[in-house]
């Protein structure tokens, strides 16, 4: 898999060639203008999602953290060190137009968006079900609450979201980037609130009381989905 955590997709239109200038520019130490900045990205983007479809990768974006509010704090302890918070970046538009533009060359690889407002739930809910193709089993995927958004509240709504705008018996389900053991018991609460939400649906007369369906249910969600998706043996 890869990863990149950006404030937003960038999808600025660019040509080969005005790329070409733009990092002749850039080595040589010359100042480009905020569009060009973008165009860059923007190539550097479709750049690395052409090789994750190349290589059958799946592509994963975390979107909407704005790092390193506080400067005098920065400064002393550098980036990265605890500063960091929910943005309310443009999500929608650009990333509309970027996933679009891999589409429509048909290298589109898998891909699994995060989102960190609360806001873009159903924004990011809806986005992955334009882009479904049928080649593969939740090819598109709105990953679980990430960062702020991976407590009880956060994973209840991200888990609400998905069902009501997309599958929700195709995800993928929790995830940890960590390598640390004490962060491993966040896929039991992950279980746990999963399990609790369908039994309030059940109690309220919302899903059948059919505990081997259920069951299955869960179990996909919890490993079988993400043994099938990432192609684990």
């Amino acid at each position: 898999m890869s990863d990149h955590g950006l404030e937003h997709i960038y999808a600025e239109e660019f040509t080969n060639e005005e790329i070409e200038l733009i990092f002749e520019r850039l080595i040589t130490g010359k100042l480009i203008s905020k569009k060009e900045k973008w165009q860059f990205k923007s190539a550097m983007l479709v750049y690395f999602a052409h090789l994750d479809h190349a290589r059958g990768w799946t592509q994963q974006f975390h979107l909407g953290a704005i790092r390193n509010n506080n400067a005098r704090l920065l400064g002393s302890l550098g980036p990265d060190t605890g500063f960091d918070s929910i943005g309310d970046f443009e999500q929608a538009k650009p990333l509309s137009a970027f996933l679009n533009h891999l589409d429509s060359t048909n290298q589109l690889a898998k891909t699994i968006l995060y989102n960190l407002n609360p806001r873009d739930n159903e924004l990011l809910a809806t986005m992955t079900g334009n882009f479904q193709d049928g080649t593969i089993v939740g090819k598109m995927q709105f990953g679980s609450g990430w960062w702020f958004l991976d407590q009880k509240d956060g994973m209840e709504k991200q888990i609400n979201a998905l069902s009501n705008m997309g599958m929700l018996s195709h995800f993928v389900g929790m995830l940890t980037d960590s390598r640390s053991f004490l962060s491993f018991p966040r896929h039991e609460y992950f279980r746990r609130i999963l399990c609790n939400l369908l039994g309030q649906d059940v109690e309220n007369g919302e899903l059948p009381a059919d505990i081997a369906w259920l069951g299955k249910l869960v179990e996909d969600i919890s490993y079988k989905n993400a043994s099938a998706f990432f192609n684990f043996e």
